[in-house]
């Protein structure tokens, strides 16, 4: 007898969670609340216990001091200590207009944590069945780290220092939810497995997609820019373009 199988395209309601739209959803929330931010700088380290929240909290508290608009978000769910470097109470975070307001330090960094939802020394615990825990826990952290930068309200920052756990899984999911980095953390990865970059071809260009995004990979690899994709390319862009793509070296 043939299995009757059917992939999530063919599910209909009740059937369909809309898990793809809700994530869909939830990025375009991300790039909205980032579109403020200048810069985006991630504290890592392969081991807990170096001192990365501290460096972290410290660095923010600098940076306000010279009069920078500076956030800190505590990614370390496990063992958010931010807070308490920063000063803040803990269980203090406030919802306003359907986002979560960060606390703000007596310096002026706005902070969120883990550690603002919970109460003083209770451990976070997430629900689900106990003996997938393994594969629902690191599933339930991820899409935490996406919550907390679509829900709350940084607001115009010059910097958000991000304080990631132990490891790199975090890192790689901060990484995701940057799309403006996307190309470019494409290139790194490439030239990091030693795969040589033959050069930039930048995509539909002209009209109101006025840029010089392309020259500036360009440079900063040290790769030629190929070429420049119209809006509308007719056939002679793409006789062109494979000429120089068959002569990148």
């Amino acid at each position: 007898m043939p299995l009757n199988i059917r992939t999530y395209h063919d599910l209909t309601e009740p059937d369909r969670s809309g898990l793809p739209d809700q994530i869909g959803a939830q990025r375009r929330r991300v790039a909205e609340r980032l579109a403020t931010v200048a810069r985006v700088v991630a504290v890592m380290s392969g081991k807990g216990g170096v001192g990365k929240s501290f460096v972290t909290t410290r660095l923010a508290v600098a940076l306000a001091r010279a009069g920078r608009a500076v956030g800190v978000l505590d990614a370390d769910l496990n063992g958010p200590t931010a807070p308490q470097l920063l000063g803040l109470p803990v269980a203090s975070c406030m919802l306003h207009d359907g986002a979560i307001e960060p606390a703000v330090s007596p310096e002026g960094v706005r902070c969120f944590s883990m550690a603002l939802l919970l109460e003083d020394g209770r451990p976070l615990a997430f629900r689900g069945p106990e003996a997938e825990s393994f594969v629902w826990r690191g599933t339930l952290e991820a899409a935490a780290l996406r919550e907390f930068l679509a829900d709350v309200a940084w607001g115009r920052l010059d910097v958000l220092l991000v304080d990631l756990p132990p490891g790199v899984q975090r890192f790689a999911e901060l990484a995701e939810l940057l799309p403006e980095d996307a190309v470019r953390r494409a290139l790194h990865a490439a030239r990091d497995r030693g795969a040589p970059c033959l050069g930039v071809i930048e995509n539909m260009t002209g009209g109101p997609y006025m840029g010089d995004a392309g020259d500036t990979l360009a440079r900063e690899f040290g790769i030629p820019l190929l070429g420049r994709i119209p809006w509308h390319p007719g056939p002679e862009v793409w006789d062109a373009l494979a000429g120089r793509v068959g002569g990148a070296s």
